[in-house]
């Protein structure tokens, strides 16, 4: 059975608990998960949490079902409502129409005529889904096309006076150190201030440079667990100087098709991101595994999934949607492009990620890639 929290909602609305009980049985069986209600108050509470199809009777007993359910559109906009009736009139039809229905039954319906209807609703369900997520494609590319037309202008004016100020800051550095023992450090605290000021501001413009050029892409087989090691022997001094406890968990996978560099880069990202999340004394763990086949689509491709996990604040669940947008940041500092960059490299390598909970209480991000065929 599939997880609930991943299967289609359905809610069922009718003051017949018998119907509504046969019909949650029938839904159920076909995978969807389905929540019953028989007034419109208990409707509208249920439908807080969100569902993808409303079943709703046209005549409950504190209310009507086409006024009830405009108000359920408006907390699941998404989502779609069909009505149920016990007579098919004219009236009643274009009665669903105006309520922003997408169909009705008749009641008592046969199975498959509930079937075919509710898939049919969930079609226009999964269209909705497809029409966001092309529109914020587009706002990102808008966003992409907006970053390299400034960067070409400003790269150049802004990279030679940090190299400049950086190349005169290290002149000053080693006079200093010419000077007196004791008189060094007060003069070498504010320096080295700078120099880590110039060397942020360097590493921004860096990812400007990158995300507004990306390099051309020639994926190869690559083995996962030796790159995921390498990466957190390479954190692990990091670790260790936060005080945060860097575990693994890598299970034997097969290759996968990418360039090894760049999958170094988003690990790093996502690994130091999850160190600076946590607190000292906090976790992050990196584990990777094969994805199982998916039973419903034997077309696609096998796939391997690296998961980072903390038990730091985590993601706040309105911007996971939004994280992986350029410039949209929940750091005081930074440029909003780390997790961009990110996004723009795993979708290079066919791929995907995700932010979610995880279940060390903090942040997960998971990073699923197409294994070499």
């Amino acid at each position: 059975m599939k997880d609930t929290a991943k299967r289609p909602r359905v809610l069922v609305v009718d003051d017949n608990a018998s119907l509504v009980e046969n019909l949650s049985e029938i839904l159920e069986a076909a995978g969807y998960a389905v929540g019953g209600a028989g007034s419109c108050e208990a409707a509208l509470r249920l439908a807080a949490g969100g569902f993808d199809v409303a079943l709703v009777d046209l005549k409950l007993p504190d209310g009507d079902g086409t006024a009830l359910a405009p108000r359920l559109k408006e907390l699941s906009p998404d989502g779609e409502v069909v009505l149920l009736t016990g007579f098919a009139t004219l009236e009643s039809a274009v009665a669903a129409v105006r309520a922003g229905a997408c169909a009705y039954l008749v009641k008592p319906c046969a199975t498959q005529e509930l079937l075919v209807t509710v898939e049919q609703a969930m079609r226009q369900v999964r269209l909705h889904g497809e029409k966001r997520e092309l529109a914020r494609r587009a706002q990102m590319v808008e966003k992409l096309a907006a970053v390299g037309t400034m960067t070409a202008g400003l790269s150049h004016e802004i990279r030679n006076p940090l190299n400049a100020a950086a190349l005169q800051l290290t002149v000053l550095e080693r006079r200093i150190q010419k000077l007196a023992g004791a008189s060094q450090p007060a003069l070498l605290e504010p320096l080295t201030l700078v120099k880590d000021e110039i060397r942020r501001l360097d590493h921004i413009l860096e990812d400007f440079l990158q995300f507004a050029r990306p390099r051309e892409f020639v994926p190869k087989a690559i083995e996962v667990v030796p790159v995921v090691a390498k990466v957190l022997d390479l954190l692990g001094g990091e670790a260790e100087r936060r005080s945060v406890a860097l575990e693994r968990d890598l299970e034997p996978v097969a290759p996968i098709a990418g360039d090894e560099e760049r999958l170094r880069q988003v690990l790093v990202n996502l690994c130091l991101n999850a160190l600076e999340a946590v607190p000292e004394g906090g976790l992050v763990r990196v584990s990777c595994r094969a994805v199982p086949p998916d039973a419903d689509r034997p077309e696609a491709p096998p796939m391997v999934d690296i998961v980072v996990d903390d038990d730091g604040p985590g993601v706040p669940a309105d911007a996971r949607d939004r994280i992986f947008e350029p410039f949209f940041t929940t750091k005081a500092k930074g440029s909003g492009l780390g997790l961009s960059i990110v996004h723009a490299i795993v979708t290079q390598h066919g791929g995907t990620i995700t932010a979610e909970e995880s279940p060390e209480g903090g942040g997960r991000f998971v990073l699923r890639l197409p294994r070499v065929r």
